[in-house]
């Protein structure tokens, strides 16, 4: 059964545990229960959905379930070091969550990358068909950075020859000289693909005559000869070799004025970009191809700000072209002080962002570049998180209430406020009256009602009554002032 599957087969009662499963006043033998309990829709929730304490992050492991411990691999509320404990798992179904990354929570939240030593675990024990994007994902940055020199050999052997266009020469030079067989052999085999694709007459030879991944591949990073770049003009491989850097420049010329916007945005991101086709791409009639211009790193403030440019208001529409993976510090303030909200926005989203630059970004004009600093910077001053979140009305927002220094004291006064998403806030102040609690409970809004189910200043006569209501039982049992004796009953 999939997950899906597993929660529309519950039955009340088992919603109702599940929720009691997510309460956060459980104490370890009331977990520990619904644990060994028959229902897998509890365990899942269980295992899935909220922290754990150690002692049944312990029964977990050892649980006879391959199921019950597969949730547990791609918790995303679990601490990375509890999931690690899975990496020696006997079942193949577990390891296989393990390694293919944790689901995202409900807020957004980013995926913690697992300890270091368990991805040399995987690496080292798992079988091929294991290991993938998913696991390249968790890896932490200085991990990734540092595959092709790992002194372990099946590391480099792994992920050196995975990073192989972008390696410095000399890491390719080490990685070719290794003293081991294997990655030397695997090394020569990245060098010898990545020799084919700087000669054109071999990326002719192996271009496949259907679409398909290997197609895409050497279209987009292949060395092209100019009647290979000519002939995808009119096709669907014309954005392909748009962005390809060997395409020849007459080439180019002809794509700028292709009849497709997602062409022209694709060479529009060049940046070997002629200043003739700058000039013409800046005042191209698509918004998204003058959007995609007005960030070239060739341009100048002032020719960023000639080009009648539209900024889009989901600050998630996608990231700018040209981000580095370890921005320059001079470049980040360059960024961080640009007339183009893009630009900004792009600083914002730098967690290591120096103080003075986050104090400017702060009260920047832009929506979107407030929004990334809130989600990505950690010292962020509470007022400009609430501020963010009542102004911001997108995907994540939700997830602003969960960063560090949100502001809980005080929320209460929104307790009346139009916006039901703004109503919830008030659910979040501990000091919440009574009264309040239990007339959110009946909002028109369900997720007002949920969160008013939770709250730990509901009067006990309405909470005990909301254990018997069908859509709200299960939030009713999360609640932390649920007392002990219910929770007995509830298991019982």
């Amino acid at each position: 059964m999939t997950p899906d599957d597993i929660e529309r087969s519950a039955t009340p009662a088992e919603r109702r545990l599940a929720g009691l499963a997510l309460n956060p006043a459980a104490p370890d033998d009331v977990l520990l229960r619904l644990l060994a309990g028959e229902s897998a829709a509890v365990r899942m929730v269980l295992c899935r959905d909220r922290v754990l304490p150690d002692a049944v992050v312990d029964a977990v492991v050892a649980h006879p379930d391959a199921y019950t411990r597969s949730f547990l691999a791609r918790s995303p509320y679990a601490e990375p070091e509890q999931r690690a404990r899975l990496v020696d798992d006997p079942d193949w179904f577990v390891r296989a969550h393990l390694a293919d990354e944790t689901l995202r929570d409900k807020d957004g939240a980013p995926v913690r990358p697992l300890p270091d030593r368990t991805i040399v675990r995987i690496i080292e024990t798992y079988e091929d068909d294991l290991i993938g994007i998913g696991l390249l994902r968790q890896m932490s940055p200085g991990f990734r950075r540092g595959t092709a020199t790992h002194p372990v050999a099946k590391v480099r052997k792994k992920w050196g020859g995975v990073h192989w266009d972008v390696l410095a020469p000399w890491a390719r030079a080490a990685l070719l000289a290794d003293p081991d067989p294997g990655v030397r052999e695997a090394a020569a085999r990245s060098h010898r693909m990545h020799e084919r694709l700087r000669d054109p007459d071999a990326v002719r030879e192996d271009l496949p005559d259907g679409p398909c991944h290997a197609r895409w591949r050497l279209l987009m990073y292949g060395a092209l000869a100019p009647d290979v770049a000519a002939a995808a003009l009119d096709t669907d491989d014309a954005w392909s070799v748009a962005g390809n850097t060997s395409t020849p420049a007459e080439t180019v010329a002809l794509l700028a004025g292709h009849a497709d916007p997602r062409v022209r945005i694709r060479v529009a991101e060049r940046t070997d970009l002629a200043p003739a086709l700058r000039r013409a791409l800046a005042v191209d009639p698509d918004p998204g191809v003058r959007l995609a211009l007005s960030v070239h790193p060739a341009l100048t403030e002032a020719e960023r700000a000639a080009i009648d440019y539209e900024v889009p208001e989901d600050e998630d529409d996608r990231h700018p072209p040209f981000a580095h993976a370890d921005p320059d510090p001079a470049r980040l303030r360059r960024d961080a002080r640009s007339g183009h909200p893009c630009l900004r926005r792009r600083a914002a989203r730098e967690p290591g962002l120096p103080a003075d630059l986050m104090a400017k970004l702060a009260d920047d004009p832009d929506l979107g570049v407030r929004v990334l600093l809130c989600r990505n910077h950690p010292d962020v001053p509470a007022a400009l998180l609430l501020r963010t979140f009542l102004e911001y009305t997108g995907p994540h927002r939700w997830y602003l209430t969960r960063r560090p220094g949100f502001p809980r004291a005080g929320l209460a006064r929104f307790a009346d406020a139009e916006e039901p998403a703004v109503r919830r806030l008030a659910l979040l102040d501990p000091r919440l009256v009574p009264e309040a609690a239990d007339r959110l409970t009946r909002d028109p809004d369900p997720l007002v009602r949920a969160d008013a189910a939770r709250h730990p200043r509901l009067p006990q006569a309405r909470l005990t009554a909301l254990l018997d209501d069908a859509e709200l039982a299960p939030r009713a049992a999360a609640n932390p002032a649920l007392p002990l004796a219910t929770m007995n009953a509830l298991l019982a």
